[in-house]
């Protein structure tokens, strides 16, 4: 693939990273058109493809969103396969995503404050796994009330109306893996047996 052809592709994955980030913070259109003098019309025909990216519509996203002008091209790190951690704060938590790749099953490590001890439950497609790293979660299930502690995990399916947050006692961390549906996160491991054989 020649540089143009690799800067045609990676200008097409914009409109669709634009889209995800907006829907991550919860902001609508006419939000984002207020925040950044650009119109709806604009931002919506970005978002589809319809629009090729420039810098003068692309530089007050980033600052709208407050994301490195990297993060809404794609950038690629050539040659590193580390990924930076970027934290940002969401809804009063501090996150930092633990994959590059918009599509595809994303991972995150969360610090949740002792004050998000308030349950919000909601509903989504998708697939949820969760492990405390440190401190202890609250998890509400539908109409069931957990906590876990340092080491214990979690899977559910998004659609059962569910919350995560702090037991109040103090900060929780929390590695949480999130699948659209149809991505399943697929574990193996060998047996005892096999283990011993190596």
């Amino acid at each position: 693939m020649d540089d143009l052809s690799q800067i045609a592709a990676a200008l097409d994955l914009v409109g669709p990273r634009l889209k995800r980030i907006r829907a991550q913070r919860d902001v609508t259109l006419s939000d984002l058109a207020e925040r950044t003098g650009i119109s709806k019309s604009t931002l919506s025909r970005l978002e589809n493809g319809q629009r090729r990216p420039s810098l003068e519509l692309l530089l007050p996203l980033a600052l709208a969103y407050r994301v490195p002008l990297d993060d809404l091209v794609g950038a690629p790190e050539v040659g590193d396969p580390r990924i930076r951690l970027k934290p940002r704060r969401v809804h009063g938590r501090t996150v930092l995503p633990l994959t590059q790749q918009p599509n595809g099953v994303q991972a995150w490590k969360i610090v949740i404050p002792a004050s998000q001890s308030t349950p919000k439950p909601r509903a989504h497609e998708g697939y949820e796994w969760l492990y405390v790293l440190s401190g202890r979660m609250r998890l509400i299930l539908g109409d069931r009330d957990f906590v876990l502690d340092v080491g214990e995990a979690a899977e559910f399916d998004t659609q059962l109306p569910h919350w995560f947050g702090s037991t109040g006692e103090g900060p929780a961390e929390v590695l949480s893996i999130f699948g659209r549906p149809g991505e399943r996160i697929h574990v193996r491991a060998e047996s005892g047996d096999q283990q011993a054989a190596h």
